[in-house]
C-alpha cells in the first residue's frame, strides 16, 4: 500500500480552480518532490493532504487514512514544516517542543528523551534554552523540523522548507533532511521551486497551473528534453530566433535576453549556428539538460515566471504565422 495515495484531487476557490484533478502515489520511505512555480498549486495540494483544506472533488489517503473522513488519524501520522515560520520566538526551543508534545499527548518521560534526540539530530541541543528570537533563519527552520519529527510521524511534509534562507543554510538544512529521512525511515513530501533541491528527490512531480505535467525520477525527466540545450545571446534575438526556426528546424524561445533551443547533437547544431546566423553572436552556452530545462520544455517558460514570457509570445506567433506576414509555420 502506498504511503500517500491521491486520486483526482480538485480544489476550487470560487470559480478559480487551483488544483485540477491531480493523481499520484508515494511509497513508504520515498523522498518525493513537488516542483513548480509560485501559484502552481503546490501549497494547496499539501494543505489538502494535511487536512487543512477540504478537497472540492477527489480523494486522498495518507498512511491509509482518508483526508476527508479521518482527519484526526491523518494528523497523528504526519509532521509538517510550513512555508511560513510558525515557531514562537518569545519561547525557547525546548518550550516550543514542549507545547507540541502537549498537543500530541506525549508523556513527559517520552518527551524528554525524544526532544533531546531531535535537537541533537538538527544540532540545536546547545541552543535549547535560548529564546528563538535569537536564532538565525536556518536555526529556526531546523527547530521546525525537529518539532515536526517529535511525535514519530510516518510522513513529513515540507512546504518550501528553505524559502528565504541563504545558499549555505539551504545546503546545511538539506543535509539534516536527508539524514532524518535515512535515520527515521520516514516518507518525505517536499514542495519547492529550487531546481537544485529537486535533484535530491527520488521522484518529482512537475506541477503547473494546478496540473501534474510530468512525474518521474530526475534523470528520466531530463531525458524528456530533446538532446542538448543551447542558449545564444545576439545583437538581434528575434531575427536569430526566426533564422534558427527556419534553418535548423528547431523551436527557439527567448528567455532573459537569450535565445534558447534544444538539439539532439549540440556540438553539430552549434557549428551550424555559427555558419548560418546573421545577427552578431555575443555569447553562447551548450549544456546537458537540467530540471530547469525540463520545466521549460514541458511548460514553455522558466519556473520563476508567472506570466507569458517574450519567448512564449514569439513561439505562439510562429505557430500561428502572425510573426511572418501571415505565413503559417509547421512544427519540424
Amino acid at each position: 500500500m502506498a504511503m500517500i495515495d491521491v486520486d483526482g484531487l480538485v480544489r476550487r476557490f470560487g470559480k478559480f480552480e487551483a488544483v485540477r484533478g491531480v493523481s499520484f502515489q508515494i511509497e513508504e520511505g520515498e523522498l518525493f518532490g513537488f516542483l513548480g512555480p509560485n501559484g502552481a498549486g503546490k501549497t494547496t495540494t499539501i494543505n489538502m493532504l494535511v487536512t487543512m483544506l477540504r478537497p472540492t472533488e477527489g480523494e486522498a489517503h495518507v498512511d491509509g487514512h482518508s483526508v476527508r473522513t479521518e482527519a484526526r488519524r491523518v494528523r497523528e501520522s504526519i509532521g509538517i514544516v510550513f512555508q511560513e515560520p510558525t515557531v514562537d520566538e518569545a519561547l525557547t526551543g525546548w518550550e516550543n517542543l514542549k507545547i507540541h508534545a502537549d498537543i500530541y499527548d506525549i508523556p513527559m518521560a517520552t518527551f524528554r528523551d525524544r526532544a533531546e534526540e531531535v535537537l541533537r539530530m538538527v544540532e540545536l541541543q546547545e541552543w535549547r534554552n535560548k529564546l528563538v528570537r535569537n536564532y538565525s533563519g536556518g536555526m529556526k527552520r531546523r527547530l521546525e523540523i525537529a518539532r515536526g519529527m517529535l511525535h514519530y510521524p510516518r510522513v513529513l511534509f515540507l512546504d518550501e522548507p528553505t524559502l528565504g534562507l541563504d545558499p549555505q543554510s539551504r545546503v546545511a538544512l538539506w543535509d539534516y533532511i536527508r539524514e532524518i529521512q535515512s535515520r527515521e525511515r520516514i516518507t518525505v513530501f517536499l514542495t519547492t521551486h529550487y531546481m537544485a533541491e529537486a535533484e535530491y528527490c527520488d521522484r518529482i512531480a512537475v506541477i503547473d497551473n494546478g496540473e501534474i505535467v510530468a512525474l518521474d525520477t530526475p534523470e528520466r525527466l531530463k531525458k524528456l528534453v530533446g538532446g542538448d540545450v543551447i542558449t545564444i545571446r545576439t545583437a538581434d534575438n528575434e531575427t536569430a530566433a526566426k533564422e534558427l526556426f527556419y534553418d535548423l528546424q528547431v523551436e527557439p524561445e527567448i528567455e532573459d535576453g537569450v535565445v534558447r533551443f534544444e538539439a539532439p547533437n549540440g556540438a553539430q547544431a552549434l557549428a551550424q549556428v555559427f555558419r548560418t546566423l546573421t545577427p552578431e553572436i555575443l555569447s553562447v552556452d551548450l549544456h546537458k539538460p537540467s530540471l530547469e530545462d525540463v520545466f521549460i520544455h514541458l511548460t514553455g517558460r522558466a519556473i520563476r515566471d508567472s506570466e507569458a514570457t517574450e519567448g512564449e509570445k514569439l513561439r505562439s506567433q510562429m505557430r500561428e504565422g502572425s510573426a511572418f506576414g501571415g505565413m503559417r509555420m509547421r512544427r519540424p
